[in-house]
């Protein structure tokens, strides 16, 4: 019973993570047949209940006509 307990435990510690993996933020036309693609993390300040964006990269991608 005690090794159940421990295990649900650990599940719910680590469940509460305060980061998500990378996400869209924004899809834009290049103007050229192309995208614009904006990546970034996000991150939960669990002090202060503020979200900020972090690590953000940017790429490009050509479309075929």
């Amino acid at each position: 019973m005690k090794i159940r307990l421990a295990i649900v435990a650990t599940a719910i510690i680590l469940g509460g993570c305060t980061t998500a993996g990378p996400y869209v933020t924004q899809i834009s036309s290049d103007g050229n047949n192309g995208l614009n693609i904006e990546k970034c993390m996000v991150k939960l300040n669990p002090w202060t209940g503020t979200i900020t964006n972090d690590m953000c990269t940017s790429q490009s991608i050509r479309l075929r006509q």
